[in-house]
């Protein structure tokens, strides 16, 4: 598990390049160092390769060692640590941590290479020495790595917050776009210009609900929830609408516990729901259309006799699949939809959350 979360930050293959060029770089300025110093001098230039490949090999398995030492360090400390707590802790334990490993792993080194090919040296002079090198390496090392991983977080980061953004305007876009459906539209204002002719005190009504579905759409698209209350508001002028369009054949009933009125979920979500059962079901006096509103616990749900009118085309479900997406936005619970026993049954979680936030959100 742990292997795998540092391959999803960095590659194999990136480590190995940052271990190789280190390793390099730095065996090159100590062999140098040590020929000029008289501490190990090179007799020609193929001992000075021979030093320098042997040396590398050395490093880089020691690098590995490090690297990976590190990582599981900022792993736990990220976890016991912090740098959200207190930052000259988390720099004290951290700069422990790099010391000692740097001796752990330069002892081991240093055996393993002197049993491979005594050193000339004195064993405890050499490993004082390459304690020392390693240390000031790990503390660089372990820098390097911290800054790696806040710059692949941050970056990560920023894609999934532009990710986001860029869905929640979609959605926001197709919910805009559903709300004022063409098609609806047309349907009320036909609605409308024969009620004018026919009762000019329902024509009233029809637009004061009318009216009343806009202004609740403009009000409520930016917001990420409504309470249920308001959407059973919205719901009542919605169908309203439909009952002038249908008559009879559409009727609904609710049964709603009052304390679950102050809950909330995504604004439109029963518009959706709604919607998408007179969309796709007949409704006519052979065939009523009959939808119950009520609640299981803390669920909303929506369910309707199913009786599916026959068409070529197929729905894309892109109202509920959007609903879906915007309960996930701002919160673990998911809708369902089904069909049970011949009825369509939507189910709408209920969520609870203070007025505060939802104000500030």
């Amino acid at each position: 598990m742990f292997f795998r979360q540092i391959h999803s930050f960095f590659s194999f293959r990136k480590i190995l390049f940052l271990v190789l060029g280190i390793a390099i770089g730095l065996q090159i300025i100590v062999i140098t160092y040590n020929h000029f110093s008289g501490y190990h001098v090179l007799s020609n230039l193929q001992n000075f390769f021979i030093t320098l490949v042997n040396a590398t090999i050395y490093t880089m398995i020691g690098g590995f060692m490090l690297i990976y030492s590190n990582l599981l360090v900022i792993r736990y400390l990220n976890i016991e640590h912090a740098w959200s707590g207190k930052i000259f802790s988390r720099l004290v334990i951290q700069l422990s941590f790099s010391v000692l490993i740097a001796i752990i792993i330069s002892l081991i080194i240093t055996l393993v290479a002197n049993c491979i090919n005594p050193y000339r040296e004195e064993i405890v002079g050499v490993y004082v020495n390459n304690s020392l090198i390693t240390m000031v390496i790990n503390v660089i090392l372990m820098s390097i790595l911290e800054g790696w991983i806040f710059y692949i977080e941050s970056r990560n980061a920023k894609q999934v917050a532009d990710n986001l953004r860029n869905e929640l305007s979609q959605i926001k876009f197709e919910v805009l776009k559903s709300q004022i459906n063409p098609h609806f539209m047309f349907n009320s204002l036909n609605v409308l210009s024969s009620l004018i002719e026919k009762d000019i005190s329902k024509a009233q009504q029809f637009i004061d609900e009318f009216s009343q579905i806009y202004r609740y759409v403009l009000e409520t698209i930016e917001q990420p929830v409504a309470s249920l209350g308001k959407e059973l508001d919205f719901m009542r002028s919605y169908l309203f609408l439909q009952q002038i369009r249908y008559g009879d054949t559409l009727s609904y009933s609710v049964d709603i516990q009052a304390e679950l009125l102050e809950l909330f979920l995504p604004p439109l979500s029963l518009q959706v729901v709604l919607e998408n059962a007179t969309k796709h079901n007949i409704v006519n006096e052979s065939k009523p259309l009959h939808i119950d509103i009520y609640n299981e616990g803390s669920t909303l749900v929506v369910k309707n006799n199913l009786q599916s009118k026959i068409s070529s085309g197929r729905s894309t479900g892109l109202g509920l699949k959007n609903l879906v997406k915007r309960y996930a936005l701002i919160s673990k619970l998911e809708p369902s939809f089904n069909v049970v026993n011949n009825h369509y049954v939507a189910k709408i979680p209920l969520i609870k959350i203070d007025s505060d936030e939802c104000t500030n959100n």
